[in-house]
């Protein structure tokens, strides 16, 4: 999963078909989850994956509306089409789930 470094960079990603993860390192579902992302990015090939810190990325993340993590934002040209926001723990399956929407 590639990782976010600027604002600049997540406007041309927006541009493609990625889904973003907003997650940050104290966060125990976003640990939770990470051995399964591998898999997830396997199966969804159509999309570019794209981790962002929310503690670094904040206003960002504000602007998103992420207010829990770990969170998904799905872009297709430009356009927003589907989001998984929550603090909720998410489960492999349940991301899978969301992702097969697209």
């Amino acid at each position: 999963m590639k990782q976010l470094e600027n604002i600049e960079q997540y406007e041309t990603y927006k541009q493609k078909e990625t889904v973003f993860l907003f997650t940050a390192d104290w966060c125990p579902d976003c640990r939770v989850i990470e051995p399964g992302l591998p898999e997830i990015e396997a199966k969804f090939t159509q999309f570019e994956f794209v981790s962002v810190d929310r503690d670094q990325f904040i206003d960002l993340a504000i602007e998103e509306g992420v207010m829990g993590i770990p969170s998904f934002l799905v872009y297709k040209a430009g356009e927003r089409v589907g989001d998984y926001i929550g603090k909720e723990r998410k489960t492999i399956e349940q991301i899978d789930a969301f992702l097969s929407r697209f």
